[in-house]
């Protein structure tokens, strides 16, 4: 048995009830296969970037896990199926959105997945979280970058 990696994906919902979509998320993690929940941080409301809509609910989870990255991303899917994520455009407002952040030292670079996420950096509503449960993680430089992008803990 391999193991255990430490993961950490990015939760947002602005469909719905958005604060219980994130909520049920972090307690499906939690559930999921050789998996166990280490930590998450606190809910965020931020404004959508590069898409419309109403604002998002936004969290981070830390796991870890005995999945590969791909097996991960699969489970992480299926999850976003299951609170009915439709996909009809780029961007597009979601029930539930799961990224696979980081996922321990990998990088990976596949047509399906790439790791560390390529925007991660860019996005306040990935970093102040983030930040929140593993600021080790986030350098101080790229959360400066992104101050100007409203991010309201909730």
């Amino acid at each position: 048995m391999r193991d255990p990696i430490t993961a950490y994906i990015g939760i947002g919902a602005n469909l719905g009830d958005a604060q219980q979509a994130v909520r049920t998320a972090i307690a499906r993690l939690a559930q999921l296969p050789q998996t166990s929940l280490t930590r998450h941080s606190s809910l965020y409301r931020t404004a959508p970037v590069d898409s419309g809509g109403p604002d998002y609910v936004n969290a981070v989870a830390e796991l870890s896990t005995r999945l590969t990255a791909p097996d991960l991303l699969a489970r992480l899917q299926a999850l976003e199926q299951a609170a009915g994520r439709e996909r009809p455009y780029r961007n597009a407002p979601r029930t539930l959105d799961l990224d696979l952040l980081l996922f321990g030292h990998a990088r990976i670079d596949s047509e399906r997945l790439q790791v560390p996420h390529p925007r991660m950096e860019q996005r306040a509503f990935v970093l102040v979280p983030l930040a929140e449960i593993a600021p080790e993680l986030v350098r101080p430089a790229a959360l400066a970058a992104v101050a100007a992008q409203k991010v309201v803990r909730l």
